[in-house]
């Protein structure tokens, strides 16, 4: 177990370091989630055009779609800085302030996983995005101070893939709430045939198709796999990535056609062998796989309910018709 968390956290290192590299750095270069990027462009020009900084930022959504890339883009369209924090990380009023303290006029600040900020955070948060002053309370009881900063006009930008986690004031206090949405096979494809451009290794149209197929409607998937597959491809010294090699390095990986991995045909497994079907709590169903609620309700459950092979309902999930047909098994009736 230990050297496979090593290996995890060397590929995760070597794919943030690539991520950087092919990251779209304007709107132009950006592939997919249309609506939201032409209302951002236009949102970013009349800031320009009266002066001011852009309206505070939410974008919400499952996991890789580019909320990420979204941020540091408008950053780049206003032409100012980006700073960056996560929700977890900001514990205390001190490191908000650290935060807040070092933003220049116009400065994009983008807290990742904002929905888990805590709600103390939260409340020192509001008159920052409202009046860009910061109230903050220093020292101990009985030696404690009320101390008031001003900040210089700037523009928050939050990523969550809860919006519903995030309190009603906090929320409210954003002007511009974008939802990203999975991408299609043919954006997927145009997203790897951008990569193998960047990363100089050319792919077959065909290929392209096929991994975009697989890739769950996520542009940081179908990144992740083009690598992965692009290795296999260097080892069999070809100049160009093939669907031969496509098919086989993802086999080998265990991604099925849907893009079904271990974990997913694991999850739909055990509420079929364990609880006939479902409903299942999701506190039993993450006992019975060993995974995080939270990963499966974030991580795993977005694209099965998307891809129709799972339902939420009162009494907990189920799995659907199709997921029999996806896991080629019979449906079982209830004992």
């Amino acid at each position: 177990m230990e050297q496979e968390s090593i290996i995890k956290n060397y590929e995760l290192e070597e794919d943030n370091i690539i991520d950087n590299t092919i990251r779209p750095e304007t709107i132009e270069e950006y592939i997919g989630q249309n609506d939201v990027k032409e209302n951002i462009r236009v949102f970013v020009e009349a800031a320009k055009m009266r002066n001011e900084p852009l309206d505070h930022v939410l974008l919400y959504g499952p996991p890789g779609l580019g909320k990420t890339t979204l941020a540091f883009i408008i950053a780049h369209e206003l032409g100012t800085n980006i700073k960056t924090a996560s929700g977890p990380s900001i514990e205390k009023s001190g490191d908000l302030a650290a935060i807040l303290s070092t933003l220049e006029p116009g400065d994009v600040l983008f807290i990742d996983e904002i929905h888990r900020m805590p709600r103390y955070i939260e409340e020192i948060l509001y008159p920052a995005m409202e009046d860009f002053s910061l109230d903050i309370i220093i020292g101990s009881d009985g030696n404690s101070r009320n101390i008031k900063i001003d900040l210089p006009p700037f523009t928050l930008v939050g990523a969550t893939t809860r919006a519903g986690d995030l309190s009603s004031p906090l929320r409210d206090r954003f002007g511009i709430v974008s939802k990203l949405q999975y991408y299609t096979i043919e954006e997927l494809s145009d997203i790897i045939n951008r990569t193998s451009r960047v990363l100089n290794m050319p792919i077959t149209e065909e290929a392209s198709i096929e991994l975009a197929k697989r890739s769950r409607g996520t542009p940081r998937i179908a990144n992740r796999l083009f690598k992965r597959v692009r290795d296999f491809a260097m080892v069999k010294k070809l100049e160009e990535i093939d669907l031969n090699t496509t098919d086989e390095a993802l086999n080998r990986l265990k991604i099925d056609k849907m893009g079904l991995d271990n974990t997913d045909h694991e999850l739909l497994l055990a509420i079929i062998n364990k609880f006939n079907g479902g409903p299942v709590g999701i506190e039993a169903l993450s006992s019975s796989i060993g995974e995080e609620v939270t990963t499966i309700e974030d991580v795993y459950e977005p694209f099965l309910l998307q891809a129709g092979l799972l339902k939420r309902t009162s009494r907990g999930r189920v799995v659907t018709d199709k997921a029999y047909e996806v896991l080629g098994l019979a449906k079982r009736g209830k004992e």
